[in-house]
Parts: structure tokens; C-alpha cells; sequence
């Protein structure tokens, strides 16, 4: 009788041989003939039992392991380039396996979500356990839809729970992936679009229960493609990581800086000290020191942690967590500048005068000791007069120059007039099971504009040496407001019977003397808001087009490098620049820059996105018990299906859809931002102080509808159903007469 192989030796020729797995081959290569294959049968039905193998038609597999011809959803490019993919036929107790795909000469271009075929070979790589090449295409990148899954009797719906979604998609009973009724999931379509019925799509991923605290933040997640998982390569690197000694760095622990930050900060990346300049000939002058987390000790360019980092292009906040650009090992420890602890910096000594200029400054890679990590609140008690133990012996030393610092910088920035806008800041408080407890609005203290005016210092300072050394960097580039914008918030401005200068270049002092006209009146909220709407959105380029907000010329991104990536570029930079060490800007970081630029204000806007998005859902969660409530509010938006209501008390934003405002028709007027009704000209337009009715609040999705109850103290008219030409002739009256305007102007510039 021959020997029957042992189940060790049967799972480990199977590793080795992945394409050989059917019975016949096993038999073969043991040469077990006749009758012995009943033993070998049932060896393998062991194994099958205790998960080891899987049965697939005639083969059998290591369910830990993936078949050699897969298919593979193909992920987005990391930031090297290199694309991998997810197998859609995992069956394994552990976490995927990741496979990067091997392009051949002639393969097609493969774009994120495309679906292939592809042969694949187990390989031994610190990233990845597979390597594909690729046999076909099998289908496009499909639509992802995140959505509440509800249980029927023909397999299941998707309720989206995007706010503009206007349809629900169909489950087929065998595409639910095991999903419960009123489980949050992913999904994605699963067949062409059909002119008939639902849509069908496919549950890709189980998300869990929507209500719960954690997933208000989890959904925007997902929804935009966080990345909130760090690979192992990037935490083993991380846990690598040791603090550097003072070697050739500058020794900076005798100076007194300190850190002051929100009392709930995560990660501490700035520290700042101010001294009265003891040479004579900068008389009531200051000695400023900025120094920042030396990331780039830690993240060096083509890393694991460089990629990931780039990956990401930033921290994004959630009022319940964080998702960090550097695993906690480094931005909650190595790279935070915590109290008493030796740190590595990047800082820069400023020299400015009694007015707030800057004389001169100077970088230096150093170590730093913070003597201080103070809050906000703390700060400012102290320099209010209101000490406590931890800020007595702080007070003349150090918070006092600092504060005289603000004071010049004040000087220098009323001087400068960068675009003031006075816009709060919203706060949201959880309690300890992750429900919102309360929402208010931040204060402002002179502590939180100190910080600010070092760190735009520090960043002009960033800009102005590597402009000055030629070396290539990112500058935070902030163009000026379009023309149609402009004459937009002219017609908000005029119909709030405020100027705003015409037939000139335009200036941050122009629009600060609006905001100064608006302060103190009802329409200084709209003013605000409208000013902030018409400008352009930053973003991150090589070139440098300046920043108009901020009225520089100069400006870069030095200070955040721990949640920032732009930052750690222009830290590279400056290593570059000044020779420090070899762990500067790469040729290879040089080259795609642009592509750099792009990456990370897109992925800047995509956080912005998901917390504003999560912000919502948290207002419609602590305003669902309160829907039939009666709220003053303003009106913060016109559209031509609606208005949008801010309410006064938590800033929460909500639609008044126009088919509940009348049954008359309403004309929509982009330039006046108002829709007025065709039969009682009522005018509905931005900024009108109003009363509404709570009529939905749905913390899914985050959405709040609004009923209107009455516009600046008087009740809204319910519209005749009848038609009324006068209204009509005045309305189009009103357009021939712009119309004409514009042709005069047009031939008046010609």
C-alpha cells in the first residue's frame, strides 16, 4: 500500500504548485493509484472540513491564498504610480492579499474600479504577497453607491443616502453579501442602466449600523474615498522610527519656546518664542523664533511613509476622530513637539521692528525643548490678567513678548489690509457615547490670532528663501476673484443698500471697507458669506501667482508638515536649499511637482467635503427631535428649486423647497440671488431675516427641509392660482432694461 501523503505535506504542495490542484494532479505527484485515492479522497474532505482547502468544481484551494487566474478590481495609483488590486474572490480568515499589477507592452490603460483577469504569481515583496498580469478587461470602472440596505421579498433596495440622490437601487437576492435590513453598505452597479424599474447594483462591503456615533464620521469616509487604514510597510516603518540626537543640528533647548493649540489638539507641529531685539538700532524692535516639527527627518522621499503620506495630502478632522497623513507613532509622538521633551525642528529666526516689518530672518535645522503646551484658553486668561500655576512663571518671560509681538504684527497686517472676514466658526461637543451633546460657536481670542500671525510670518519667510535660492517648491497660490463673481456680489451688496468700489483694480482694502460698512448691521452675516463665495479657492502650485486674500506675494505652506504634505515639501526644500543633509527634495520629487500640486488640492477639497459633510449629519442628528420647531434664521442661498435657511442657533444650513413657499410660479434671477413670484411679486432673495418650521431633519444623509413661515416680520402670501400679467410685464421689463444696460456697457468698452 502506498503512503498517504499527511495533511502538512498535501497543503504545502498545493502552495508550491497553485495551478496543479485538482485531485488527479494531487494523486499524480504522491503516486497514489487505484484504490488508495479512496484514503487520499478523504484527506482531502478533512482539510476541506477544517477550512484548509476549498473545494471550487474539481480542484481544490487554500482558501488562504488566491487561485493563479483571478479577478481583480483594480485600486487607484499609489504615489509612485504603481497600481494594485483588490481580489474580488476572497474567501480567507485574513486580511486581502495585496497584488500590484505588471503592465506589458500593448496592455490597455487601466483607470480605478476597472475589472480584469488577470494570471497571477505569489511573490515575496515588503508591499505586496502577488504580482498580476493581465489577461482581458472585463469591465469598466463601476458607480459606488453608499446607501441603507432594506430587506425584501426579491432581495433588497439601497436607500442612498447622498442628499441630492434621487432613486433607489435594486439588490438581487444573491448580490446582498450577507446584508441585515437597515445595515449602512457599500455598493456598486451591477448591470448596464435600464430606461425600466430600479437600477442594479451590488453590496460590496457591510458598514455596519448607520445610527451608531462611530458611523456619522465613517460614512464620509467612505463616501469620499478616505484612505483611513495605514499598510503594515508604513507602520513597521513608523515603529522603526528613533528620535535624532543634536549631532549638526543647532541646539535650541535653552530657548523659551512653547506651544499654544486648541485644549483638544491632537498633534503639536509649531513652537514660537518672542525676545525685544537688544541691538540698538531696532529701537521697541523683536526677535521672533518659529519652529516646526522636523518631519522630514522622519518621512524621507520614496519611503513607505513618503508614499502614504503623499497618498493621503492631508489629515482630515471629524468631530469624533482623525484621520491622520502619519500614523500616531509620529504625529501624536516622535514629530509632536510635546513639553520637556528634546525635538527635532526646522526654525527660523525673524527680526521686525516696532511696526510689525520684517528687518531679516534666517532658517536653522535644530533641537528644541518646549518649555509649555498651552491651550488657547490658557493663554489668553494669562495675558488677561487671570494666571494659574502652570502660566505664573510664564507670564513676563515669555507670553508678555509674544503678545507685544501680536501687537506690531497687528500694525504691519492693518498696513498690509489682507481680506478680513468675520465668519464663526462652528463647535460641536460629543459626550462620551459619540452623540452630540451641544453646538456653539468657537470663540476668538487674541491667543488663537498671535499663532496666526507667527505662522503667516513664518510661511512668507518659507517662500521668500527658496524664491530667493531658486529651488523648486510649492507656493499656496490664492488668485483673485473672476469678473462675473465680482459684478455677482455687487448685486447683494447694492440690494443691501451698501458700494462696493467699481472701475478699478480690485483689493483686499476695497472689500475690507465693505466688511466695515456691513459690521454691526443685519446685513453683515450676508456680506460676509457673499464676499467669502466670490472668491476663487486656493491651491497648491510650483508657480507662484500670489495670494490675494492674505495680500502677499510671497506664500507657502512651512508650518503644518504633520498633517499637511505640501509642508513637508517645502520643508525638503529648505534642507535642499540651505545643504543640511541628503534627505531634501529628489530629482524624481522635482520633476512631478505638478502632478504633486494637483494631487494634494484635490485631496485638500475632498477632506473639506467630508468634514463639512459630517458636520451636517451631526446638526440633522441634534435637530431630529426637535422637527415642528420654530427657528429664526437668514437666508443664506436662492436657487431655482429653493432657498437655503441658516439657522441662527447652530449655523445648520436647510432647504425650503420652492413648491412649498406658493402655489405660483417663481422667477429666478442668478444676479439678485432672489426668486419672485409671478402673481404676487413676492421676492424671496439672500439675506432676508425669516421664520421657519422645522419640517425634516434626516441624520443620514445630513439633510434638514425647512417650511417658511414669514420673511423680515411679514407672513408668506399664499400665491392665486390665476395668472397676473401685470407682475409678468414688470418682471420682463426688468430684463429688457439690463439687457440694454449690458449692450451699452459692452460698446462703452469697445
Amino acid at each position: 500500500m502506498v503512503r498517504i501523503p499527511s495533511k502538512e505535506e498535501i497543503l504545502s504542495w498545493i502552495e508550491d504548485n497553485p495551478t496543479q490542484t485538482g485531485k488527479r494532479d494531487i494523486a499524480r505527484a504522491f503516486g497514489i493509484k487505484g484504490a488508495d485515492r479512496i484514503e487520499l479522497k478523504r484527506v482531502l474532505r478533512a482539510l476541506e472540513a477544517e477550512g484548509h482547502l476549498e473545494k471550487r468544481k474539481r480542484s481544490y484551494r487554500d482558501p488562504e491564498s488566491l487561485p493563479p487566474v483571478s479577478v481583480l478590481q483594480v485600486l487607484p495609483a499609489d504615489g509612485d504610480g504603481d497600481l494594485f488590486a483588490r481580489p474580488l474572490e476572497w474567501q480567507g480568515e485574513g486580511a486581502e492579499p495585496r497584488i500590484l499589477f505588471v503592465a506589458r507592452k500593448g496592455d490597455p490603460g487601466l483607470a480605478e474600479g476597472d475589472r480584469i483577469l488577470a494570471r497571477l504569481a505569489r511573490v515575496k515583496a515588503d508591499d505586496h504577497q502577488y504580482e498580476a498580469r493581465l489577461i482581458r478587461r472585463i469591465g469598466t470602472g463601476q458607480r459606488k453607491i453608499l446607501g441603507i440596505f432594506r430587506k425584501t421579498a426579491e432581495g433588497g433596495r439601497i436607500v442612498p443616502i447622498d442628499k441630492g440622490a434621487d432613486r433607489e437601487w435594486r439588490v438581487s437576492p444573491g448580490a446582498a453579501h450577507g446584508a441585515q435590513d437597515g445595515e449602512l453598505v457599500e455598493a456598486e452597479q451591477a448591470g448596464p442602466k435600464s430606461r425600466m424599474g430600479l437600477p442594479l447594483a451590488r453590496v460590496t462591503q457591510r458598514l455596519g449600523d448607520p445610527m451608531a456615533a462611530k458611523s456619522v464620521s465613517l460614512i464620509a469616509i467612505h463616501q469620499h474615498g478616505i484612505p483611513d487604514d495605514f499598510p503594515d510597510a508604513v507602520m513597521a516603518e513608523a515603529e522603526a522610527a528613533t528620535p535624532p540626537g543634536l549631532g549638526q543640528r543647532k541646539d535650541l533647548r535653552a530657548v523659551p519656546l512653547i506651544t499654544i493649540d486648541p485644549a483638544d489638539a491632537r498633534d503639536r507641529d509649531d513652537a514660537v518664542c518672542a525676545q525685544p531685539d537688544p541691538d540698538p538700532r531696532n529701537d521697541g524692535g523683536f526677535i521672533l523664533w518659529v519652529a516646526i516639527a522636523d518631519v522630514a527627518h522622519f518621512v524621507t522621499p520614496g519611503s513607505a511613509l513618503d508614499r502614504e503620506a503623499r497618498k493621503r495630502g492631508n489629515s482630515t478632522y471629524f468631530p469624533d476622530r482623525v484621520v491622520p497623513m502619519l500614523p500616531d507613532t509620529l504625529s501624536g509622538d516622535l514629530c509632536s513637539l510635546h513639553e520637556d521633551v528634546p525635538r527635532a525642528c526646522l526654525a527660523v529666526r525673524i527680526i521686525i521692528d516696532a511696526e510689525g516689518t520684517k528687518l531679516s530672518h534666517k532658517f536653522y535645522r535644530g533641537l528644541m525643548q518646549s518649555k509649555a503646551s498651552l491651550s488657547y484658553e490658557e493663554a489668553q486668561a494669562a495675558i488677561d490678567g487671570q494666571t494659574s500655576l502652570r502660566t505664573e512663571t510664564l507670564l513676563e518671560p515669555v507670553l508678555k513678548p509674544l503678545f507685544a509681538v501680536y501687537g506690531a504684527l497687528t500694525k504691519a497686517r492693518e498696513r498690509r489690509q489682507p481680506l478680513d472676514l468675520d465668519l464663526p466658526e462652528r463647535r460641536i461637543v460629543l459626550s462620551e457615547q459619540g452623540e452630540v451633546s451641544s453646538i456653539s460657536f468657537r470663540d476668538r481670542f487674541d491667543a488663537h490670532r498671535l499663532i496666526e500671525e507667527c505662522m503667516v510670518l513664518a510661511n512668507v519667510c518659507a517662500a521668500e528663501t527658496l524664491s530667493r535660492t531658486r529651488t523648486p517648491l510649492l507656493y499656496r497660490v490664492h488668485e483673485e476673484p473672476s469678473v462675473q463673481k465680482l459684478d455677482a456680489l455687487r448685486e447683494i451688496v447694492q440690494a443691501s443698500g451698501l458700494t462696493l468700489a467699481k472701475g478699478q483694480v480690485l483689493t483686499t482694502a476695497h472689500l475690507n471697507r465693505l466688511l466695515d460698512q456691513a459690521a454691526g448691521q443685519d446685513e453683515a452675516e450676508l456680506i460676509n458669506i457673499s464676499t467669502l463665495r466670490a472668491m476663487t479657492q486656493a491651491y497648491y502650485s510650483p508657480e507662484n501667482f500670489g495670494h490675494f486674500g492674505l495680500a502677499l506675494q510671497n506664500y507657502a505652506h512651512f508650518t503644518s508638515p504633520i498633517r499637511r504634505y505640501a509642508d513637508l515639501v517645502v520643508h525638503r526644500a529648505l534642507i535642499s536649499a540651505h545643504g543640511w543633509d541628503d534627505d531634501g527634495l529628489s530629482g524624481a520629487e522635482i520633476e512631478h511637482l505638478d502632478e504633486t500640486a494637483q494631487h494634494i488640492s484635490d485631496t485638500e477639497r475632498r477632506s473639506m467635503a467630508a468634514e463639512r459633510d459630517t458636520i451636517d449629519r451631526y446638526l440633522a442628528s441634534y435637530l431630529q427631535d426637535r422637527v415642528g420647531n420654530e427657528f429664526s434664521a437668514r437666508i443664506s442661498g436662492v436657487t431655482r428649486f429653493g432657498a437655503f435657511a441658516k439657522l441662527d442657533e447652530t449655523g445648520a444650513d436647510g432647504l425650503i423647497p420652492i413648491r412649498s413657499i406658493g402655489a405660483e410660479y417663481f422667477h429666478y434671477s442668478g444676479e439678485e440671488q432672489s426668486l419672485t413670484g409671478s402673481e404676487t411679486g413676492f421676492t424671496l432673495r439672500m439675506g432676508q431675516r425669516v421664520v421657519v418650521r422645522l419640517a425634516e431633519a434626516v441624520p443620514v444623509t445630513g439633510g434638514l427641509m425647512l417650511e417658511l413661515l414669514s420673511v423680515e416680520g411679514t407672513a408668506v402670501p399664499v400665491g392665486p392660482r390665476r395668472k397676473s400679467r401685470p407682475v409678468r410685464r414688470k418682471i420682463a421689463a426688468n430684463k429688457a432694461k439690463k439687457a440694454k444696460l449690458k449692450k451699452k456697457l459692452k460698446r462703452k468698452r469697445a
